[in-house]
């Protein structure tokens, strides 16, 4: 087995060869039962282990990894999560902080194994940060049929309607980044999107002149919106045909299962750095576990 010194960069010169990095032993880890073996480089006369290389070194708890994420893209809080798992909630923050970073980076990875989408929905959804007058915008983009995310932003906004004053005089004027975010996504995704591709939205006046933009080859098509049924609250569509179904059903199992974009909760947003990171750990178990896999 060839193995690398974490700390020169230094291996052995053959797999059969102990040249530089030689076994020194083992140790048993207590959190998953294991016994781990242990290396001690030559050169440096450094000391460690096959679990120096692992994403979750040092946890203390890394058997409570999968619970954790399973919890957190149910719909269930932090809170709840520590207090169902008997641990500290400062343990679920940071094994939160932990789960959504590897899910945003196994997310991309596997939006790599599919093929250009060739027929694609986005919209904007919205929530809030810690309040109301601070609303956020969250835009994805879905493949339409399969249901399957390709991506996501989410871009802080004014306040709008009856909330504009209340919001100006408590945090004063609040840049819109959804331009800057859209288009970001936007770019992000061209790899993934076949070049004439069907693009689907609704009728706003800022997507049009983007999609023409980053996707020139592309059909664009734009729907009037429609009236939201009771039980879906504005994302699923009360009766007939919904032409951006696979995305508004989508966005509805957004809100039903991270905890903190529900339509009624306290469970709210306070940066929105974190709910990418929620929003990254729900879209990876929706692509992998909730939703039918077209042929690659």
């Amino acid at each position: 087995m060839s193995v690398q010194c974490p700390f020169c960069q230094r291996q052995n010169s053959s797999s059969d060869s102990r040249d530089v990095i030689v076994a020194h032993g083992t140790f048993f880890r207590k959190s998953d039962q294991t016994r781990q073996l242990r290396f001690r480089c030559k050169p440096c006369q450094k000391h460690f282990s096959l679990a120096t290389f692992s994403a979750c070194y040092r946890q203390k708890k890394r058997h409570l990894n999968q619970r954790f994420y399973e919890e957190f893209v149910s719909g269930v809080s932090q809170r709840r999560t520590a207090f169902l798992l008997k641990v500290n909630r400062k343990t679920a923050i940071r094994k939160f902080i932990f789960l959504g970073l590897n899910a945003y980076h196994y997310f991309i990875e596997d939006r790599k194994t599919h093929s250009p989408a060739t027929e694609v929905e986005f919209d904007d959804l919205e929530t809030f940060e810690h309040s109301k007058l601070k609303p956020l915008s969250v835009i994805a983009v879905v493949e339409s049929g399969s249901r399957r995310i390709l991506g996501f932003r989410v871009a802080r906004m004014p306040a709008k309607g009856l909330l504009v004053k209340r919001s100006l005089k408590k945090y004063g004027p609040r840049k819109d980044e959804r331009k800057v975010q859209r288009q970001s996504l936007f770019t992000e995704l061209q790899p993934f999107i076949a070049s004439e591709a069907v693009i689907k939205s609704d009728e706003s006046p800022h997507y049009p002149s983007d999609v023409e933009k980053y996707f020139p080859n592309c059909l664009h098509k734009s729907y009037k919106g429609q009236r939201g049924c009771v039980v879906g609250q504005g994302e699923l569509k009360g009766g007939g045909y919904d032409p951006l179904f696979s995305l508004n059903h989508s966005y509805a199992m957004f809100r039903a299962n991270v905890n903190r974009i529900f339509r009624r909760t306290w469970n709210t947003t306070k940066k929105p750095e974190r709910l990418s990171m929620h929003l990254a750990m729900y879209a990876l178990y929706h692509n992998l576990f909730l939703i039918h896999h077209p042929a690659r």
